[in-house]
């Protein structure tokens, strides 16, 4: 099912065996930047217009009603809202220890300092429901911003036609205490949360995750200074085994990240040659049985295996991919997760499937891609909050700290800063 292996290759051709699938599409970004400029230049009316283009909505308007909200908290099926509410409290559960009070240092006598964490005023969420409503992502960005304390948080979701929004959304969305949803998708609900129309406000910051479309609005509103989450691209996974690992395992979580999207990448890096055909036959066998098996080969066709005799040579080709999701399924596997610095999530050892990070084990699903996690961080509460530092000093702190700051300015050449101390001084 992966065709391209290899063994042993040299550090020097690692960067490319590395490489994500990349489709640089200039007619693409040309339809975004028109959309951009539509909804900024006509706000609901160039909304309506993509959504009927786009996604054959033909309603006036498309907010999400109370009346909509209560039917759809009637008409959830029970097991699901069972499931939805294990997965809230775990990943409430996990993301409340994020919230911190950090204390207050007295750097020298007299001289306060502190950090407070202040929540995003007005944060936009967006949730894709094309081929399938990502109700667990409104709980990945939900929680947090819940917990942040984020004053208006708003969420808009495509709907196909005219058909209402997935009752899991609304109902997740309600237990994340945002009530205020709009049946949009694409680049001009990117457009909407950025710029603001009569009906959806402006937003300070947007997170989620989206098609092509989505993603190249957000990095194009964030040149014009609406903040976004992380950069995005095709979801990945990485496994780093040896030969205890199970290969039937291996290969359904292959398998599980593959049927995202025929641009999802999916690596194995291995030490040993048995496994790799052992995950092949697996693949074959699996990849019968699920019903996004299209989507899932394509995928697998642009994926790689890649051998090498010891397992030190493993971990380093692995930190060099910098995974969005890694799972490990080797002896000693919590040792070696510690030596993984370049990863979005880490699954550790034979029972830990990363579909459990998606959904509910308590850990957060929207994380770095495309090999960002060798520099950023998956959300967490603290992307829906600002730090601010605080400083107060006495007179005392003034008159300890004073030689250092005015020696300081006056070797910048800064006379004014220097004067602005030795003024309280003088008074």
């Amino acid at each position: 099912m992966i065709t391209q292996v290899y063994h042993n290759p040299n550090t020097t051709e690692w960067d490319t065996l590395l490489q994500r699938p990349t489709h640089s599409n200039p007619e693409l970004n040309a339809q975004v930047q028109a959309i951009l400029h539509d909804v900024q230049l006509h706000g609901d009316a160039a909304v309506l217009r993509n959504a009927l283009k786009w996604d054959e909505y033909t309603h006036n308007q498309y907010t999400v009603t109370p009346l909509e909200i209560s039917e759809a908290l009637h008409t959830i099926e029970p097991a699901l809202k069972q499931a939805i509410d294990v997965a809230y409290n775990n990943i409430k559960k996990f993301h409340q220890a994020q919230c911190i009070t950090e204390p207050v240092i007295e750097t020298m006598p007299g001289v306060h300092c502190w950090r407070r964490s202040v929540p995003i005023q007005k944060v936009g969420l967006y949730i894709p429901g094309g081929t399938a409503p990502l109700l667990s992502t409104v709980l990945m960005l939900g929680v947090p911003a819940q917990l942040a304390g984020c004053p208006h948080t708003i969420l808009c979701t495509p709907v196909q036609g005219n058909a209402p929004v997935h009752p899991a959304i609304l109902y997740a969305a309600q237990l994340c205490g945002i009530s205020n949803v709009y049946k949009v998708g694409g680049a001009a609900a990117i457009a909407a949360m950025a710029y603001g129309t009569a009906t959806i406000p402006k937003v300070h910051k947007i997170l989620g995750p989206g098609n092509s479309y989505v993603t190249a609005a957000k990095q194009a509103v964030q040149l014009q200074g609406v903040a976004i989450d992380m950069p995005a691209g095709p979801s990945e996974v990485c496994i780093l085994a040896d030969d205890t690992a199970i290969p039937a395992y291996v290969a359904a979580d292959l398998l599980a990240q593959a049927e995202h999207g025929t641009d999802s990448q999916v690596i194995l890096i291995t030490t040993s040659n048995e496994l790799v055909h052992k995950v092949q036959e697996a693949l074959t066998i699996q990849c019968q049985n699920i019903p996004r098996k299209h989507i899932a080969t394509q995928a697998l066709a642009h994926s790689k295996i890649i051998v090498f005799n010891n397992l030190n040579t493993a971990i380093q080709c692995t930190n060099a991919y910098a995974a969005e999701h890694l799972i490990i399924c080797t002896q000693q596997a919590a040792e070696v997760a510690q030596l993984i610095h370049t990863a979005g999530s880490i699954f550790i050892g034979n029972y830990s499937p990363e579909s459990v990070g998606d959904y509910a084990s308590g850990t957060n699903h929207t994380l770095p891609t495309h090999g960002y996690a060798a520099a950023y961080s998956g959300v967490s509460v603290d992307s829906f909050v600002k730090k601010i530092t605080y400083q107060q000093l006495s007179l005392t702190g003034l008159h300890n700290i004073a030689a250092t700051v005015v020696t300081m300015a006056q070797a910048e050449q800064l006379h004014a800063h220097a004067y602005a101390v030795q003024v309280r001084l003088q008074s």
